[in-house]
């Protein structure tokens, strides 16, 4: 079976990738197969912007799309970044701004409890179904690891004893939010797409 990807995130492609094509999902980049594709994210929540970004490309393709919106939530910032965490610091910044930004906003707290969410949506000829998943953390105040990417190097798994930046793709697929809404999007696939 084939499906979109609706992203234009290379390192999220990679990751999806690697769950889904050993059970026999073909996962199709737009930009490979010459779509142009870019969604506003105007969503208030993940899933508003998961499904904002399937439906786009849905109808672009006419064939299924997967699509998630995920992000960074932190307790003492009242959930911030959310929604805005790959533009934390702007439209155009890069991970290391965001980070730096992060870091600036944390200074004045102790609290530094942190949760990776993430919201998939997928949209096929039978409907639209969603899955979610959440990974718990804290940031820590200094970047450890150079795997990953986005808030990777500084979100610390207590359990692991290391950042996300620290862990390979196979341990990062068992614990990851992301990791998590593909279980969930893994089982259903298996009992009705495959």
């Amino acid at each position: 079976m084939d499906l979109f990807l609706a992203s234009n995130n290379n390192h999220k492609i990679s990751e999806i990738r690697s769950r889904l094509e050993p059970i026999g999902i073909r996962v199709l980049n737009p930009k490979d197969e010459g779509i142009q594709f870019d969604a506003e994210e105007t969503g208030k929540t993940f899933e508003e912007n998961a499904i904002i970004k399937a439906e786009i490309l849905y109808k672009l393709t006419g064939k299924p799309v997967l699509a998630d919106d995920s992000g960074l939530t932190v307790e003492s910032l009242k959930g911030r970044p959310g929604v805005y965490s790959s533009r934390y610091a702007g439209d155009n910044a890069s991970d290391m701004d965001n980070n730096v930004k992060l870091l600036k906003e944390l200074k004045a707290h102790d609290n530094r409890k942190a949760a990776f969410i993430c919201v998939m949506a997928f949209i096929w000829d039978k409907g639209t179904k969603i899955f979610t998943g959440s990974c718990e953390g804290t940031i820590l105040e200094e970047f450890k690891g150079q795997s990953g990417f986005g808030y990777d190097p500084l979100f610390y798994l207590p359990t692991l004893k290391k950042t996300m930046a620290e862990i390979n793709i196979e341990e990062k697929n068992t614990i990851s939010h992301r990791g998590k809404s593909l279980d969930s999007f893994l089982e259903f696939a298996v009992n009705n797409l495959i």
